[in-house]
């Protein structure tokens, strides 16, 4: 009757008929009071969701004491009823370090039981006995593996315990040696990655630390490749911002030698490390082709949300974001999309809105906490935005990005000090994001250290090509680095970093004028005044009232008349040139009066002709209009003020 009832519960289980499971379940162990049909029932309250009912079953069969396993069930009861004082009573240090010491305790006395026996060269002359004891090895083993990774699966849910109660730096403890007591608990290490607990630095050496030889599968070849294996998909979940050699060395090999070009989790890593290098297009490409399979896999979603948002596609965050709110309201990805989607629209109250319900629905939600604190950078409220990102930096202390953002509001501030402290600690955690150069550059420019924004911006523009990030995403740093080289009188240097900047604009909007005015300037001060004053005329055509355009395209004509020799009897070649001009407008327009009363009109439209073509110095005024209009279409950028750094 027992092994009757047994395969009738496997048998339910296996069909999810959970319900069935549990009747038959609950007549066995009534059956055969066995602790071990106990825990059965126990997994399967659990399974139904039923976690008060599997507590009880534990409690009332006195299993909590003696049992890793059934301790773990208990604690995990209690951490999906939110009971997580409850949950850590039960896993106190004490007990799983017990736990531990007995299995660590019970492998040396096995180890050195081994050794003994064979530095005394004891032989087992019976067959059967000598398999006996390699069987009860073989269990023992068994056992103690069985316990190493309760205890490290003990220490993952007291993680989980301390991160609910934001001690963040506790629950971080815990997963760690989660992990060094079994590398396979895969959970802790999610956690640490997922939520940004270690700095990339960190990561790294942690990944080093970790012992993937303690790995057994069958055969040492095979335990030795599914260590290497293991740990190369341990690399992959990383942060991209450091060693990208590494990682795509473990990409390929996990693609070539075990078929997994086209595992999701493969393809996740892959735009990630596309998106760190501002190659959007690249990892939207990937994001998209999986969510086509796989519409509801919620890790590509901030990903894909946020490559979206970067192409400026509205239309597909609309639909997006309706998709998800009919069909998975309680996912926090969902109202993640919607805010991304009013953002993308410019509703930024609303954007604001469905990020914090993003962010209430789950705390830890890096991207939803972002998105909330750049609402308030949008909209001008600094105050609030250093608020909500210096939550972030509490919540997620492996990330530099909050410390890079807080650093920007404090910049906007005019907040140097703190701007410089911000900004450093951000570059001690990651410094290997060009952004973060940068901005340190500009920090140093608006102290007057020139020199060392030189220096932060050449950086920013290497580091960018060696991790081969878009060249077009770093056109900012490069026009910084050319205002750096213009304050420093290194007109050529300037010249071809503006120059690089113009060539590389992938299309010509207002931010262009801003380096086509601080061209026509290098290009003035070099005294090559026709260039600059074609310059400043190109960018006075996307903005007819900069005023400063137009200082210094009057300071750019006033210095080419000069050279041009214009000024006659000690006034200015401008103003010599602007009585000739009206002195020939007088003449002409005697003429034109002359052949109206006439009525000869052919004499009236060549004296036109001739204003038109013009001759002498109103020659040179006529040209300089002509190309003003003509450079309607092509004009870029305008500087605001002459020492802006873009």
């Amino acid at each position: 009757m027992e092994k009757f009832l047994k395969d009738w519960r496997q048998d339910a289980t296996n069909k999810h008929q959970h319900e069935s499971a549990i009747f038959i379940a609950d007549k066995l162990l009534a059956l055969t009071n066995d602790p071990q049909d106990a825990f059965w029932l126990a997994q399967l309250h659990f399974a139904d969701g039923n976690y008060s009912r599997a507590q009880t079953v534990l409690s009332k069969h006195n299993l909590l004491k003696h049992s890793p396993s059934c301790r773990y069930l208990a604690a995990h009861c209690c951490v999906k009823l939110s009971k997580f004082e409850d949950a850590l009573e039960i896993l106190s240090d004490e007990i799983s370090n017990t736990f531990l010491e007995n299995a660590n305790k019970a492998r040396r006395k096995q180890q050195q039981q081994t050794s003994s026996n064979a530095r005394n060269g004891v032989h087992h002359t019976k067959g059967s006995g000598r398999a006996d004891e390699l069987q009860d090895n073989e269990e023992r083993e068994k056992e103690l593996t069985s316990n190493t990774k309760y205890a490290a699966a003990m220490c993952y849910l007291r993680g989980i315990c301390f991160a609910k109660q934001n001690a963040f730096d506790r629950a971080k403890e815990c997963y760690m040696d989660a992990v060094r007591m079994d590398v396979q608990c895969f959970e802790a290490f999610d956690q640490l990655t997922k939520n940004s607990l270690l700095s990339p630095d960190e990561e790294w050496a942690f990944l080093e630390t970790l012992d993937f030889d303690s790995i057994v599968a069958n055969g040492t070849d095979t335990s030795q490749e599914a260590a290497q294996f293991t740990k190369m998909l341990y690399t992959t979940r990383l942060s991209k911002y450091k060693s990208p050699a590494e990682f795509s060395n473990a990409v390929e090999s996990l693609s070539q030698h075990y078929n997994l070009e086209s595992n999701p989790d493969i393809l996740l890593s892959k735009a990630e490390l596309f998106f760190t290098q501002c190659r959007f297009k690249q990892a939207l490409a990937i994001t998209a082709a999986v969510l086509e399979t796989d519409a509801y896999n919620f890790s590509f979603l901030p990903i894909h949300l946020a490559c979206l948002h970067e192409l400026h596609r509205s239309n597909d965050l609309f639909l997006l974001a309706h998709r998800l709110a009919d069909l998975h309201p309680d996912e926090p990805a969902t109202w993640l999309a919607v805010g991304v989607y009013y953002l993308a629209i410019n509703q930024i109250a609303e954007a604001r809105r469905f990020f914090s319900k993003s962010s209430m629905m789950n705390p830890t939600f890096a991207a939803a906490w972002i998105g909330f604190a750049h609402t308030f950078a949008l909209e001008g409220e600094h105050d609030q935005a250093i608020s909500a990102y210096g939550t972030a930096v509490r919540l997620f202390q492996g990330t530099h990005l909050p410390r890079l953002f807080l650093g920007m509001q404090h910049l906007q501030l005019s907040n140097l000090n703190l701007a410089h402290e911000y900004l450093t600690a951000a570059h001690n955690l990651c410094g290997t994001d060009p952004l973060v150069l940068n901005e340190l550059g500009v920090v140093y420019y608006h102290n007057n250290h020139l020199n060392e924004a030189a220096k932060f911006f050449d950086s920013s523009l290497q580091l960018a090509a060696e991790i081969d990030s878009e060249p077009s995403a770093w056109l900012a740093t490069r026009a910084n680095l050319g205002h750096v080289y213009r304050r420093q009188h290194k007109w050529s240097q300037a010249l071809r970093e503006f120059n690089e900047v113009l060539r590389q604009m992938p299309t010509k909007n207002h931010t262009t004028m801003h380096i086509v005015c601080a061209k026509g300037l290098v290009l003035l001060e070099m005294g090559r005044c026709w260039e600059s004053i074609a310059a400043f005329h190109e960018a006075l055509a996307v903005s007819p009232q900069d005023p400063i355009a137009n200082d210094l395209l009057a300071r750019a004509l006033e210095e080419n008349a000069m050279a041009q020799g214009w000024g006659i009897d000690g006034m200015g070649g401008q103003e010599k040139a602007e009585e000739e001009l009206e002195e020939a407008i007088e003449v002409k327009l005697e003429h034109l009066e002359w052949n109206r009363r006439r009525g000869k009109g052919r004499q009236r439209g060549r004296i036109v002709g001739e204003e038109r073509d013009g001759g002498g110095d109103g020659k040179g005024k006529g040209k300089g209009k002509g190309r003003m209009s003509e450079g309607g279409d092509d004009s870029t950028m305008a500087m605001s003020e002459d020492e802006r750094v873009e």
